[in-house]
């Protein structure tokens, strides 16, 4: 009998009983859910929405929200959309690089236009993605993952001092030793729950760590409840809140990420028929989960949302239980969807200290590096590579750094070349095509 429910646990289709199916579907979005609405903190910070402001909590809303029916796009499917996998899905880190300066220069109405016409370009990609996949071997991908991370820290570096908006840097506060010692907290607990745990602990321990600093936090007196106070029980989604505007360089740094995110999404649809059933992901799965990851951000622009993507973590999270039933991810789906309505729940995250924030991020975001070293230890480090590295790296994370080495070129061409990610991944993609494999 049990080998019998070991061989059904291969099945995407495998209904598991319902206790059960609630608790996996739990693990998973405890697996995924600072994560998820991290993206809308520092993008409403970047807009400048008063941390616990109405704005803030619809942006996290909405990340709550379009994670799930992303997620559903999925798991269930329609007709050409959706692998049809247990794929979750969540807010995309690797955006904010390129959404960051976009809402600096041009606005939110430009962002999310560029976010609407980036996800209808990601789902086209769906037609003929196989055909793209030898431009991004580990060394170009693993590079990309990289500088993401890479670009992402001194972001965490600045919510874990107080906050990265200038009124809060310029704070008399801001670094004090009380901020840094509630991140600390954040950071210490996070790494006890993930080493010394098991199970669903473990795998909740940035989560874990976040209400151990926020706990303390409110000891501290340093919570602010109005804005939960404030919060209704229910809202809808409401569309174009922000806006809508058709921008050149808004709409080419999204497109260009939106190939980068469809790389990522194959990667992680390959990763669970590997890990979940020993075998490879069709090519129906990987052109129907990159249209439906296409289509979640798609959607989710026209409401406020931000990018979505498919969610590495819970790739290993079914490696680890072997359980690959579609439907025990739809019921996490259905959890997000429902904390999505509730802006409650937002407003509580929201009420959430910057610095204990910042302890979690940076445990994010330095994973995020990690994650693209390990992809690079699988490359050959020839001369070729390591130029290649070299390069890439110094030019993209260089330009980030001093902006201003780009001012006197057009608007649009600088905010692409400073944005630190699509200048590395250009070339990268660019130097691995052209220069012969033979160059030691």
């Amino acid at each position: 009998m049990s080998d019998q429910v070991n061989e059904n646990y291969n099945d995407p289709d495998y209904n598991p009983p319902m206790g059960e199916s609630l608790a996996l579907g739990m693990q998973h979005v405890l697996a995924m859910f600072v994560s998820n609405f991290t993206p809308a903190v520092i993008i409403g910070g970047a807009a400048g929405f008063a941390f616990g402001g109405a704005d803030a909590v619809f942006l996290i809303q909405m990340s709550m929200l379009f994670a799930g029916i992303a997620t559903l796009f999925q798991t269930i499917g329609l007709g050409p959309i959706g692998a049809r996998l247990p794929v979750m899905q969540g807010t995309s880190f690797a955006f904010i690089p390129i959404m960051v300066p976009i809402i600096k220069t041009a606005g939110m109405g430009a962002l999310y236009g560029g976010i609407i016409v980036g996800g209808l370009f990601h789902a086209i990609l769906g037609m003929f993605i196989g055909r793209l996949r030898h431009w991004f071997p580990p060394l170009v991908s693993g590079l990309v993952i990289l500088a993401i991370g890479l670009a992402l820290i001194p972001t965490g570096i600045k919510y874990a001092a107080g906050g990265a908006a200038a009124f809060q840097m310029n704070a008399p506060e801001w670094g004090s030793m009380d901020k840094w010692g509630l991140a600390l907290v954040v950071i210490i607990v996070a790494l006890g729950f993930k080493f010394y745990a098991r199970g669903v602990l473990s795998s909740a321990a940035i989560l874990i760590g976040l209400i151990a600093g926020y706990i303390v936090g409110i000891f501290m007196g340093v919570v602010n409840f109005s804005g939960v106070e404030k919060a209704s029980w229910f809202a809808l989604p409401v569309p174009f809140k922000y806006g809508f505007e058709l921008h050149i360089a808004a709409i080419i740094g999204m497109c260009l990420m939106s190939i980068v995110s469809a790389i990522e999404t194959i990667g992680d649809i390959s990763g669970i028929t590997k890990g979940g059933a020993n075998r490879e992901a069709t090519d129906e799965e990987i052109q129907g989960g990159t249209f439906a990851d296409g289509l979640g951000t798609a959607v989710s622009g026209v409401f406020g949302g931000l990018p979505n993507t498919s969610f590495s973590q819970n790739v290993g999270l079914i490696s680890m239980t072997g359980v690959m039933s579609r439907w025990v991810v739809t019921i996490g789906a259905l959890f997000l969807v429902l904390c999505g309505l509730i802006p409650k729940i937002g407003a509580i995250v929201a009420s959430m200290p910057m610095s204990v924030l910042g302890g979690g991020v940076i445990l994010m975001f330095g994973m995020v590096v990690s994650a693209g070293i390990n992809m690079l230890s699988a490359v050959s480090w020839n001369r070729r590579n390591m130029l290649i590295l070299a390069l890439s790296l110094s030019v993209g994370l260089g330009l980030q750094a001093v902006p201003n080495a780009m001012q006197h070129l057009p608007a649009t061409l600088k905010l692409l070349m400073t944005s630190g990610l699509l200048p590395a991944a250009f070339l990268a993609v660019f130097l691995n095509i052209i220069l012969p494999d033979d160059i030691d």
